[in-house]
């Protein structure tokens, strides 16, 4: 029997799913919704052969009590009743000993589904616990897009198929959007259009590409104000568009008058011929197509970088047509009412907020990051490995490791976090609770209904989240109903019908019409006018970024990068690795024989200075700390650029560190966020 669902894991695609239920506690294979438009048959194959994830051996399935010290994997089990009643009870010494924001609920996007990933905020809310500011993805890229267009919203994904020129920048689609493929292939197949990728190393989507423009890390801004430079130059400008349309564009032209190819080139790596062949193949092609990933913008000047590059389409003309323009996110099309869903009828502005990014500064006990307020002494964790995947991991662990730090982690397997908690509840997977999905990168609010039973002894967010409301004496409507029941009251709070009728239809296609997804009724600025010039100071929330950052008035190249030096002269890249998502499917057995072994890849030139060849023991490092790791001798990037597709378990390195041991949490402007990407290192032999 095939049932429909939506994958829940963190990125854009959101595949709409058709599940193979063998009996009731079983599922067979999964494949892509044929009928759903932007999903189209296809996904990636990690989640097709989820059945291997499902129905783990090793996966959790009883509560376990930590029994000897931090980190020493020594855990018995102990009943759900007794497990809950210690950390509710944890959790009001916290607040009787503190004050309530001692207690800190973290999480993430291990599921994307509304109502396991965001019910957590009702209980947060309720008691007063510390908040949340959700930095370590989206932050950057998403405040770049905003800047210009004023809403985050762009053309329907699926025209990618109806361009003449498909431009991915900054996303290694084919690895980690296999949807953008589908459509910007169509696109090659029926319209002979040309695909452009620009990225940092010629990774499996370059390698589709008509064009591949590999570009130094963090300096984007400068290869897309060279091209707008050559538009304007060569009269290919929309001048007409541009009256209508945008802010200042006479101020940008004359700003960019000597930000030439040639100046680009310095910065960028890029020659400038290629850049002046890239802008030849905009400027005569009106439905070129920015899609215009997260990727390039984890940098400390990554907001600024997706503005700059966002320009480009409103410099052209290309929202006019379509197949044209410029897409990211559709996360602002969608009206949820979430005030059931998050409690925010009880969400108080003065209980303050705590950084996602710098977890590892906020459990040391930072004043930068805690201000007057208590130190954090209770940890409700869900839906994320922060001992794995948060920057800054020294400083992590050193927080983890407090004596006086009482951590629950909600999990579905005993990842690096895990080891870490007093209290381990064992959780749910999608196929085996009820959710509700919305997509970021394309249109479809998609129903996750439950398909099978659960291993025994597994139970959901949400009934995780009730249990201990009642313990705490939260009272709220939402911890009193199921996920089913807020699923149809949320859906008809935020006008898009009822549960019934979404369980009929599978998905919601909410795309809004031409005209408005091309902006050509208006930006969503106050003047209605695509900003060149944004007004940076009115993004929220304030207070998150570093102190005294001025941002580029107009788009440009702005130099706050983790640069090169001569004592740590490599820029290093932690992208994405196909076969893992995030530190989500480390543990499948296909996976990680896939992905073989963490690995740097290194330019043969300077493989060759460093005397390393394929496979020695390298090592990489910086101020914040160093780890072992293969080098990898491959052609794929600029000189003095390294690669480490990741994330890899910490136990994957020796020392049992991982790469974030290298990142920074230092904190982006405008609003915080993480520099993952944007980070200068040192490389030695390990004779």
């Amino acid at each position: 029997m095939t049932h429909y669902s939506a994958c829940p894991h963190d990125c854009p695609s959101t595949c709409a799913l058709e599940v193979e239920k063998l009996d009731d506690n079983t599922i067979g294979k999964i494949r892509g919704a044929l009928e759903q438009t932007y999903t189209a048959g296809v996904i990636c194959s990690k989640v097709a052969r989820y059945s291997e994830r499902i129905h783990h051996p090793d996966r959790l399935t009883q509560p376990l009590k930590r029994t000897g010290d931090k980190g020493s994997g020594q855990f018995s089990p102990i009943s759900w009743d007794d497990a809950l009643d210690e950390v509710a009870e944890r959790f009001l010494e916290a607040e009787q000993r503190y004050g309530s924001e001692a207690v800190w609920p973290y999480q993430y996007a291990g599921t994307m589904g509304l109502v396991m990933r965001d019910g957590i905020n009702r209980l947060r809310h309720i008691k007063k616990y510390s908040g949340f500011h959700s930095t370590i993805c989206v932050n950057m890229a998403w405040n770049g897009f905003l800047a210009g267009t004023g809403r985050l919203t762009g053309v329907d994904p699926r025209e990618m198929g109806k361009s003449d020129l498909v431009i991915i920048w900054g996303t290694n689609a084919a690895s980690t959007q296999i949807n953008v493929m589908t459509h910007a292939l169509k696109a090659r197949r029926e319209r002979g259009a040309k695909i452009v990728v620009i990225d940092t190393y010629n990774n499996a989507t370059a390698k589709q590409a008509d064009l591949f423009v590999c570009v130094k890390p963090g300096t984007d801004g400068a290869l897309a104000c060279a091209l707008m430079h050559v538009l304007f130059r060569d009269n290919q400008a929309d001048r007409e568009y541009l009256k209508a349309f945008t802010d200042c564009p006479d101020a940008l032209e004359t700003h960019l008058q000597s930000r030439d190819p040639a100046w680009a080139e310095k910065l960028s790596g890029v020659p400038a011929s290629q850049i002046e062949t890239l802008a030849a193949m905009i400027g005569e092609t009106p439905k070129t197509f920015f899609r215009l990933g997260y990727g390039f913008t984890r940098q400390r000047n990554g907001a600024a970088s997706m503005h700059a590059a966002l320009s480009i389409a409103a410099v052209a003309g290309s929202w006019r047509h379509e197949g044209g323009g410029a897409f990211h996110s559709n996360g602002g099309i969608y009206h949820w009412d979430k005030t059931l869903l998050e409690g925010l009828d009880y969400l108080d502005p003065k209980v303050r907020v705590l950084d996602q990014s710098r977890i590892g500064a906020v459990l040391t006990g930072d004043k930068q990051d805690i201000g007057d307020g208590p130190p954090v002494t209770a940890l409700l964790i869900q839906n994320t490995n922060p001992m794995s995947v948060a920057p800054d991991l020294n400083r992590m662990h050193e927080g983890f490791a407090r004596k006086d730090l009482f951590v629950c982690v909600h999990e579905q397997f005993m990842t690096e976090t895990a080891e870490m908690a007093d209290i381990i509840l064992p959780a749910t997977m999608f196929l085996e609770h009820d959710d509700v999905y919305q997509a970021g990168g394309h249109q479809h609010i998609t129903l996750g209904p439950r398909v099978v039973n659960p291993p025994e002894g597994c139970r959901s967010n949400h009934e995780v989240i009730c249990a201990l409301a009642k313990r705490l004496g939260a009272k709220h409507p939402g911890f009193d109903m199921t996920a089913r029941e807020i699923i149809d009251r949320t859906l008809q709070d935020s006008g898009w019908g009822q549960l019934a009728d979404l369980e009929q239809q599978h998905w919601i296609d909410c795309q809004p019409d031409f005209r408005e997804a091309h902006y050509l009724e208006g930006f969503g600025h106050a003047d209605g006018r695509f900003h060149f010039s944004p007004d940076w100071d009115a993004l929220l929330p304030h207070g998150f970024g570093p102190a005294g950052a001025v941002m580029p008035t107009l788009p440009d190249h702005w130099d706050v990068i983790e640069a090169a030096n001569s004592e740590m002269p490599y820029r290093l890249v932690t992208a994405p690795a196909r076969h893992y998502l995030n530190s989500t499917f480390t543990e499948t057995p296909t996976s990680s024989r896939r992905q073989k072994r963490p690995s740097a890849m290194l330019h043969p030139d300077d493989a060759r200075d460093l005397k390393v060849a394929d496979g020695d023991t390298i090592r990489l490092g910086n101020l914040r700390g160093e780890i072992p790791i293969a080098a990898e001798v491959v052609e794929t990037a600029q000189r003095g650029v390294v690669i480490v597709e990741s994330i890899w378990p910490n136990r994957a390195f020796a020392g049992g560190k991982g790469i974030n041991v290298l990142t920074g949490a230092d904190p982006v402007a405008p609003v915080g966020g993480a520099a993952f990407h944007d980070t200068r290192i040192w490389i030695r032999p390990e004779r």
